[in-house]
């Protein structure tokens, strides 16, 4: 890798650093804390959220009529990502031992906390359920796909892509025939939490 993308990336992880800083302070702001992955909201601001909460027959009366007819079609979209779900596991459950791939945790990128917010009404709290799900089953298999392709072929594109999955950066580079020959085998051995090179 060329020593100013190297700069560029430590750059991005300071900043990555100084933005999870940021969010500490403003869960600061906000009086929640975490512990042990549970969420506590000091009792005002307890209160306060529950005097927003919008009742189950006024939320569905306030609704956009192209949003209730639509939420069929929504729904349906949780087969699809069951299956994927499925699918996706039992490749990395039955490939990575082989392959010596550490197996993504699905913990990790499946987070479901919006339960924890008072002023939610039982819809909201399905529906921010359902794309906490589908968001982090993508960000999950994502992982997995990424791993799969640093095993196989850690070979940046010539096109530049939107959103690169962690792993990218230390792909080689595009026609450097020189340096994948060379670095293959770390490659397929060296993975870590975030994709950094050791």
């Amino acid at each position: 890798m060329a020593p100013q993308i190297g700069e560029l990336i430590e750059r991005i992880r300071g900043l990555e650093h100084e933005l999870e800083l940021e969010l500490a302070t403003r869960r600061e702001e906000l009086r929640f804390t975490i512990e042990n992955r549970k969420i506590r909201f000091e009792q005002e601001i307890l209160a306060q959220h529950r005097l927003l909460k919008i009742g189950l027959l006024r939320y569905l009366l306030q609704a956009r009529l192209r949003n209730l007819v639509t939420a069929p079609v929504v729904y349906a979209m949780f087969f699809p990502l069951l299956l994927l779900d499925a699918g996706v596991s039992l490749y990395q459950f039955t490939c990575f031992p082989l392959y010596g791939i550490p197996k993504v945790r699905r913990r990790d990128y499946l987070v479901f906390d919006r339960h924890n917010l008072a002023y939610l009404n039982l819809f909201e709290k399905i529906n921010c359920t359902y794309c906490s799900y589908g968001n982090g089953l993508l960000s999950y298999v994502k992982e997995i796909v990424a791993r799969t392709e640093q095993y196989w072929c850690p070979i940046k594109h010539a096109q530049r892509r939107l959103q690169a999955h962690s792993r990218y950066s230390r792909f080689v580079d595009f026609g450097d025939a020189e340096a994948y020959r060379r670095e293959l085998e770390q490659l397929r051995c060296d993975f870590n939490h975030n994709g950094e090179k050791k």
